[in-house]
Formats: C-alpha cells, structure tokens, sequence
C-alpha cells in the first residue's frame, strides 16, 4: 500500500495535474491508506455480512429482474458490464450506442448508491464473468450526506470484491456528473471526482472517465439543457455526450 501512495503522491505533482489535485493527494496519505487497506483487503465480518442481506433485500425486485433477464436471454462471458444508479438504468439504448461491442449488459437500479453496489458485486458483476466493468454510482450517496471519502472507500470495496473473483477485470469509473437539482453539492461532486481519479492513478488496469467536464457550460455551472425536466436524470442530448466520452475508453472484443 506505501508504494500505491507513493505513486499516487508523486503523480498528484506531476506538472499536468490541477492544484486540487495537489491536495486531493495529500489527503489520501495517513489515515485514508487505513481505510483502503481495510477496505480492500478486510475479511469478511458479521456486520458487513448484515449489511449485504439488507440490501439485497432492499433490491430484491430488482435482482429478480435481473435474474428473469438472464434466464430468458442467458448473456456471454467476457462483455462490458455497465452498473450503477438510474443514470445507468435509464441509458437503455447502450447496446445500439457500442455497436462494435458484442455484449454489453445494463445492471443500473434506480436510486442505488456505490456502497449498494459493492454490496452486491457478485450479482451485480462478477456472475457475468466480464472483461471490464463500467460504473457509475456516487452522487445519491452524497445526496444521502456521505463524503466524497466514503464514496471513493465504497469504490474500492466494489472493485476489491470484484478482482477477488476476477482479478484481471477492468474498471471505469464515470465521473459524478454535475444535475442542477443538486447544484448545492457540486463542491462535493468535484471533490469526489478528484479523489476517485487519485486513487484510481493508483490501481492497475482502471481509469477515471470525466465526463463533468463537458457537462458543465462556460459558466462552470450545469448544462440544463442536458437534462430532463427533474434537471437529476440526463436527456438524449446528455447521453449523446456520454456515448462520445466513455467510446474511446471501451476494450476492443
């Protein structure tokens, strides 16, 4: 793990990398290398045992969903496997986006959080045996008053859980993306983003895929015309902006 922060350190400085991302380094040095190594490398406890019946009960219909799903449509090892929150549920045209992708599966739950999907990973994930896995999942659990650490902490219990099992799966994490509904937490958003892109610099086979950035007018304030009327769920514009951004990140079958 030192050497993982050490890395991280000396990339943070690099010369290509914004003074937030100065701090964002520092920050995960100390007490943060604790809780990744508890996070990734912990054994299993009754409390994390718990906690994985209540949100598999929490999710049951969808879970059930999804197993109806497979059992009509059994789908291919060695896909892409899209998951995370409603902004991943609602993306329903992915397969026709990634033509050039033979499997691609949709495992968004609306309202989910990070901390659920690494919950659930072996359902969500790992049954499907995939080449890479694409995630996003972050802004609810800041909605529901997490911090940007403990969203990047569920992060990589996601991933830990997943290269268990899989260890040469890739990883993708998108950006939390920046909903004018919630533009009191941009802050937050940005902080999240920046220590996620930190941690993932020091993670083999993983990458951070921004696409908040682009979202964001010249004003530094939220593209609205990107969104639905709720200004939370993205329009077809947005997910335009998507498909063009994650497209160069996906492994060639």
């Amino acid at each position: 793990m030192n050497t993982s922060i050490s890395r991280m350190s000396a990339g943070a400085h690099c010369a290509h990398c914004a003074p937030r991302a100065v701090l964002v380094g520092l920050a995960l040095c100390g007490a943060l290398a604790a809780q990744l190594v508890q996070a990734q490398e912990a054994p299993a406890t009754a409390t994390a045992t718990t906690a994985e019946a209540s949100a598999r009960a929490r999710w049951q219909s969808e879970l059930s969903a999804f197993a109806q799903a497979d059992r009509e449509h059994p789908p291919a090892a060695d896909g892409v496997v899209f998951v995370g929150s409603s902004t991943i549920r609602f993306w329903t045209h992915l397969a026709a986006d990634f033509p050039a992708q033979p499997v691609i599966l949709n495992r968004g739950f609306g309202g989910s959080t990070m901390a659920d999907c690494s919950l659930l990973a072996r359902e969500l994930v790992v049954r499907y045996k995939p080449r890479q896995v694409v995630v996003y999942a972050g802004d609810n659990d800041l909605a529901e008053g997490q911090s940007p650490l403990q969203v990047m902490t569920s992060l990589a219990r996601f991933m830990a859980a997943v290269r268990a099992e899989l260890p040469g799966a890739r990883f993708s994490f998108i950006s939390v993306k920046p909903s004018p509904s919630r533009a009191t937490l941009l802050p937050k958003m940005r902080e999240t983003n920046d220590i996620v892109a930190a941690y993932l610099r020091t993670q083999a086979n993983s990458e951070y895929i921004d696409t908040f950035t682009p979202m964001l007018g010249a004003d530094g304030q939220p593209r609205v015309e990107l969104f639905r009327a709720d200004m939370l769920h993205m329009n077809d514009a947005g997910y335009r902006i998507w498909q063009s951004v994650v497209a160069p990140y996906l492994l060639p079958p």
